[in-house]
């Protein structure tokens, strides 16, 4: 068994699907030597972690807006302002238009209280509460509303100097259905209009800066912002995490699928611009809908740095079941370049059974150079298990055997855990003993509904068993944690 030694230790806060009856959401504690960071807010961060707790994290990294990532950052943004004895502003690490959706949301709820002595209402900046560091580097045309006519905004395209580019170069698409302004760009090379933000990587210097701003910690771990592989609709980015032997990949959610990858950067589209081209030519701002102009959706290079971005390190990657669109389906795995023994499973259904390690609240995974072990009290383990099921906030292993009570089946590419045989229409994989995951350490599977595991104080499990005369518990012992 490995020896507890330097990595990084991440600690899963929550991990639960954004529709979750469990609830908890997003988010992970992620430590290299003294230092503490949170990856996303989206879990309870006060019931999990806890006011002095929140005192040692260092920063926050936030991959994209969406409540199950973010719930808790006006929280704790009010928390770092107002409680005692906290000096610091929340230490913010995130890319530059995550960044500027996240003002745009969290801002309602932060820029104004009382003052003082409650007499005023008074206007609090975000910057206030927030000590942001960008990550990934800073775009060098953004669309920028310049005045307003008859009660609406104008908008224009301007470059890093503040100068209005062409529309040549560049126009604004306003949503009629939304009323977003996005960017129409002009690629030099190929000569098509493409939607800058999702059409180029990071690694591009034709629309992003040279300056990649990493973080680099005193500690000597540097963290970069990943985008290439990072496909959800809404501005959100990955982030690579590296030490001297160590490097964790997290994508967060992402449709993640090579040949629907490639499939974004090999076709053009006919453009359907509803008007005369030379009116479109000339034309600075349209309203409509961009995917009307866009002829095509991501550069090849874009495309070359998503499948390079998994060759290296343990990936920490999200996941669904089917037909989730903007998420990895767990069927589409085969299509991924995600190795099954670098890779855990997270943000994954209540019910979900899996051939991949699968995360779970309250899970703490240790990266020590490529490979990774689950932390047990002070014991490094690895995940040798053939099969890793969650269900009503339990989490099983199976392992191999040809006469255990379970069977694992297979239907159109989905796994499922079934006591005895399967069900007609299924495949048969293999049959498996089961036992129950309880802070790491396995207990066989209950066949009783009428009992169950609970966990004590000292440590010790007990086993609680239910009759219409009472109840009562044993404390039972813990097989050994490695059955492969």
């Amino acid at each position: 068994m490995p020896a507890m030694a330097d990595g990084i230790t991440v600690r899963f806060l929550g991990d639960f699907g954004p529709f979750s009856r469990m609830g908890k959401s997003i988010g992970y504690q992620i430590t290299v030597g003294s230092s503490r960071f949170l990856l996303d807010c989206g879990a309870p961060l006060f019931q999990q972690i806890g006011g002095h707790g929140l005192k040692d994290i260092k920063g926050l990294i936030l991959t994209h807006c969406h409540d199950d990532h973010k719930r808790w950052f006006s929280d704790l943004s009010l928390f770092t302002m107002y409680a005692p004895d906290f000096a610091q502003r929340v230490f913010l690490m995130t890319s530059e238009d995550v960044h500027a959706e996240l003002v745009k949301a969290a801002c309602p709820s932060l820029d104004r209280s009382l003052s003082p002595d409650a007499k005023r209402v008074i206007d609090i900046p975000f910057a206030d509460y927030i000590d942001y560091r960008m990550i990934g580097p800073r775009a060098r045309y953004r669309v920028t509303a310049c005045s307003e006519k008859n009660g609406r905004a104008l908008f224009s395209v301007i470059d890093g100097d503040g100068g209005t580019v062409g529309p040549e170069l560049a126009k604004v698409i306003i949503s009629q259905k939304t009323g977003r302004p996005r960017m129409l760009f002009r690629d030099p090379e190929l000569h098509e209009w493409v939607e800058p933000e999702s059409f180029y990587d990071f690694s591009s210097d034709i629309f992003y800066e040279t300056e990649k701003n990493l973080y680099v910690d005193p500690a000597g771990f540097t963290i970069e912002a990943l985008k290439a592989p990072v496909w959800h609709g809404i501005a959100a980015m990955g982030i690579i995490m590296k030490t001297g032997h160590e490097t964790l990949v997290f994508t967060s959610d992402t449709n993640h699928n090579t040949e629907l990858w490639e499939q974004l950067y090999v076709e053009k589209r006919p453009q359907l611009l509803g008007m005369a081209q030379d009116a479109f030519e000339s034309a600075s701002v349209i309203h409509g809908d961009i995917n009307d102009y866009i002829e095509r959706a991501w550069s090849e290079q874009r495309y070359r740095e998503a499948v390079r971005a998994f060759q290296k390190g343990i990936v920490i990657h999200d996941v669904s079941c089917r037909n989730s669109v903007v998420h990895t389906d767990y069927d589409k795995l085969s299509k991924t370049v995600l190795r099954r023994k670098k890779a855990i499973l997270t943000h994954s259904p209540d019910k979900i059974t899996s051939a991949w390690t699968l995360g779970d609240t309250e899970k703490t995974f240790k990266i020590q150079g490529e490979e990774f072990f689950e932390v047990v009290g002070n014991d490094l383990c690895r995940m040798d298990a053939d099969i890793y099921h969650r269900e009503a906030g339990k989490y099983f292993v199976g392992y191999r055997n040809e006469r255990g009570k379970h069977s694992i089946c297979e239907k159109n590419g989905l796994l499922d855990l079934m006591a005895g045989d399967a069900p007609q229409g299924s495949t048969v994989l293999f049959r498996v003993d089961l036992y129950e995951d309880i802070g790491g350490k396995y207990y066989p599977a209950l066949k009783d509904a009428h009992a169950r595991y609970a966990g004590r104080p000292d440590g010790k499990v007990e086993v609680h068993e239910f009759t219409p005369d009472g109840s009562s518990g044993r404390v039972v012992e813990p097989i050994k944690r490695s059955l492969a």
